[in-house]
């Protein structure tokens, strides 16, 4: 090691800040790689300096959140306390090294000890014409929203699960978009049932039903999802159950799909991290103390490690920062108060897993002829007889059948995937299908960018 460590922190969502807010604190200079533009992560996206927008209504309630976060994170760069690489992406994880992506092509960047901030993305489960061309992920419609200020489609129909479900809603309309329905596969019953932990945090879920009622009747609970119907240009209507059973059909052009979120995993794994399947959010998650401690050397923070928002977050953004300086012998702040609020946020996103569960008996129902792997174009059908021929295990499902294996490494279909091989055989749990292995590149990468030798980098010395 140097004389001062070179800390890399992955991701500049309010994990990443944080993180290296604790690390600057004393004394180190970490490097700050993201795939983004500017600083801000999903949650606190910032726009381009060309579209203007108050932070009020790009962000809420969360305004003064995401206006703090962005200052704290400007400032540690403008003083030369952090150093920030935009618009880069970490492709592999190797012998204390990072093979990063960037604008100039690729770079080796070393490391002494490595915070992931991956954060999360959508979690999809398989429609009938989720595949068609005007069906997106509700991420991305909202991504549209505060980036571009648009709105993706002209009567829209969202459907899936979880608190983003509401946000994303509320945001088109108060947008002034057009929404036909809301469609949530939680019925009351779920919502009740996790009750006593969303009132860990009254004030949180008091505001999210605040939002529900401004949806009215747009808002439909325990619905059973039928087909997206398509013509040549993309939707023209969802087709739908309502809580009583009886048969619904809304027109749109437009669909937006989201049952809460899925870890970005792939470079814990390669960095070393151990997983654990949780029951509760049905998929695999990587193993840490309440620190973030991961593997030796790497420290897990944000919603990569634990699905808990962005308050829990910041929190772990700062715990795992503590803990790396407290294992380089450095001062650390007083941590108690940090694991006391995040204890209490935890048990907050457990409620938010039981009151908005994911529509395991859906998934597993799955028509043959509905598609799960976009990339592929693997149907349901073709998932279970790579099951029937490969012994229930995801990876030999991947292998012969090709799901998973598309230009998203399965992002969007493996949750789904493992669902399907494990009902296939009989498996209660996806954990008895085992989890997909994570491999290099975990991003789509040029042949050029990879092909030729790396430029080696020193996080401490100068611009990239």
């Amino acid at each position: 090691m140097t004389a001062r460590p070179q800390v890399v922190v992955v991701g500049a969502g309010p994990a990443g800040i944080r993180a290296a807010e604790a690390l600057a604190s004393a004394g180190l200079v970490p490097l700050v790689i993201d795939e983004g533009e500017r600083a801000g992560g999903q949650i606190y996206r910032r726009p381009p300096d060309a579209l203007s927008r108050p932070p009020a209504v790009l962000y809420g309630s969360e305004a003064g959140k995401a206006v703090a976060l962005h200052a704290t994170f400007d400032r540690l760069v403008a003083q030369g306390r952090a150093r920030h690489w935009p618009r880069c992406a970490v492709l592999a994880v190797a012998e204390r090294s990072l093979q990063v992506l960037g604008p100039e092509g690729v770079s080796t960047v070393r490391f002494d000890r490595l915070v992931l901030a991956t954060g999360a993305t959508d979690r999809l489960a398989p429609v009938q014409g989720w595949d068609s061309p005007g069906v997106y992920s509700l991420g991305a419609m909202q991504v549209a929203l505060k980036a571009q200020a648009v709105a993706l489609g002209r009567r829209i129909v969202l459907a899936g699960s979880g608190p983003l479900l509401t946000l994303v809603a509320t945001q088109l309309l108060a947008a002034g978009a057009r929404l036909e329905a809301v469609l949530d596969t939680a019925s009351l019953a779920d919502q009740l049932r996790g009750l006593p932990d969303l009132m860990t945090r009254p004030s949180l879920t008091v505001r999210g039903l605040a939002m529900r009622a401004r949806l009215a009747r747009l808002y439909r609970p325990g619905v059973r999802l039928g087909a997206i119907e398509t013509d040549a240009r993309g939707p023209v209507a969802v087709t739908w159950h309502d809580a009583w059973g009886r048969p619904r059909r809304s027109p749109c052009d437009a669909v937006g799909l989201g049952w809460h979120l899925r870890a970005e995993t792939q470079l814990a794994e390669l960095a070393g991290c151990a997983f654990d399947f949780d029951e509760t959010w049905r998929q695999w998650l990587p193993r840490g103390d309440a620190m973030g401690r991961g593997a030796e050397g790497v420290y897990l923070a944000g919603d990569g490690f634990r699905l808990r928002g962005a308050d829990g977050a910041e929190l772990s953004g700062r715990l795992a920062g503590a803990a790396c300086l407290e294992d380089l012998g450095l001062p650390v702040q007083r941590t108690a108060a940090d694991l006391a609020a995040l204890s209490r946020v935890s048990r907050f996103a457990q409620g938010i897993a039981r009151a908005f569960p994911w529509p395991r008996d859906m998934v597993r129902q799955t028509p043959d002829g509905t598609v799960v792997c976009r990339c592929e174009g693997v149907t349901a059908g073709m998932v279970r007889a790579a099951a029937a021929h490969g012994g229930a295990d995801v990876n030999r499902a991947k292998s012969l059948g090709r799901v998973g294996m598309g230009r998203c490494q399965g992002r969007y279909c493996q949750i789904a995937g493992a669902e399907i091989v494990a009902a296939a055989a009989g498996h209660a749990s996806p954990a008895q299908a085992g989890r997909l292995r994570g491999q290099a590149p975990v991003r789509p990468a040029p042949v050029a960018a990879i092909a030729g030798p790396a430029a080696a980098v020193d996080p401490l010395q100068g611009d990239r």
